[in-house]
């Protein structure tokens, strides 16, 4: 097919999008790790939510396994950026292993939120989704019952709460900032002194990435994310484009998945990525939309993004 026949295509490329601060230095601290310790470094759980990254570390020599017990008890293991419970380190300590904790600050923040609450004696609720990594991690910082999930408006309006408790609530980092909303507003109705975060839990780039999204859906006749089905950000693109005005919005892990009947009829695509999903995968699927299309790349960005995290000392020296 030569230039001449190919359709017109609009990529409408949302930014920010792609990588945070917080899966750069996780991502970090398994390569650093590997440059300090050598091969094997071992990583409890996947690192961030993204096929590609964790098959490129594999390369570089992690090895990744969802439990302590599959570590051999001299070999370094490194936390993923999600967050472990509290049971996890201590046993790593009680095993005397070298570990190295990639959990991103932001989700620290909101561990240490719920430590202080618990303190206080209040009751926490955690609006987040029932298995993903950072609710096991955030709920197992504190004692059984202490931490309870919600999920929906619905949960928030009808949980028995006990009359005679202060209660206080944190969320996953990850989520829909206007679900989020609305699930908030629905706890504040039945507890007016609702004890709340002292900065948003959801992180900026969570949020940054929705906005972005919002700025050009209904500009888009199709929006594609590029992210993994098990990432919690990605998914939520999804959902803010087609709330936003988009409808035929869908998840894409790499461009060679694509179903290009997809795009049958489009003539302006959104294209952005979740913040565990790498700049070469955006890439990829421009040349592929090239190859087929006669291609014009627009970007839109709502926010520029300059933050960036420490490594732990272990590997900054």
């Amino acid at each position: 097919m030569n230039e001449m026949t190919k359709p017109p295509l609009t990529l409408l490329l949302a930014g920010p999008r792609g990588f945070c601060a917080g899966v750069d230095r996780a991502i970090q601290i398994v390569e650093r790790s590997l440059e300090k310790f050598g091969a094997p470094v071992y990583v409890r759980h996947e690192i961030v939510h993204n096929r590609f990254v964790v098959e490129s570390l594999e390369k570089k020599g992690a090895v990744f396994v969802e439990e302590l017990d599959e570590v051999p008890v001299d070999a370094p293991v490194v936390f993923s950026a999600h967050g472990v419970p509290k049971s996890v380190p201590a046993e790593a300590e009680r095993r005397k292993m070298v570990y190295l904790d990639a959990t991103c600050p932001l989700v620290s923040k909101v561990h240490r939120e719920a430590e202080r609450h618990f303190a206080a004696g209040r009751l926490i609720l955690l609006i987040g989704h029932a298995g993903h990594p950072e609710v096991i991690g955030t709920m197992g910082q504190l004692p059984d019952g202490a931490v309870r999930l919600i999920e929906t408006v619905a949960e928030a309006e009808t949980i028995e709460l006990p009359a005679d408790r202060e209660i206080a609530y944190v969320t996953q980092t990850t989520l829909s900032v206007d679900d989020t909303a609305g699930i908030i507003a629905a706890l504040r109705k039945r507890i007016p002194q609702l004890a709340a975060p002292k900065q948003e839990d959801i992180c900026y780039a969570t949020t940054n990435r929705q906005q972005a999204v919002k700025a050009i859906a209904a500009r888009c006749e199709a929006i594609l994310v590029i992210g993994a089905p098990n990432s919690s950000n990605s998914k939520r693109l999804v959902e803010v484009a087609r709330v936003a005005g988009c409808p035929k919005a869908m998840l894409l892990q790499r461009a060679d998945q694509m179903d290009w009947s997809f795009l049958d009829g489009v003539t302006r695509l959104g294209v952005t990525a979740g913040a565990s999903a790498p700049d070469v995968l955006i890439e990829e699927l421009i040349d592929a939309c090239r190859q087929r299309f006669d291609v014009t790349v627009e970007e839109v960005i709502t926010a520029e993004e300059d933050i960036h995290f420490k490594l732990p000392k272990a590997l900054s020296a």
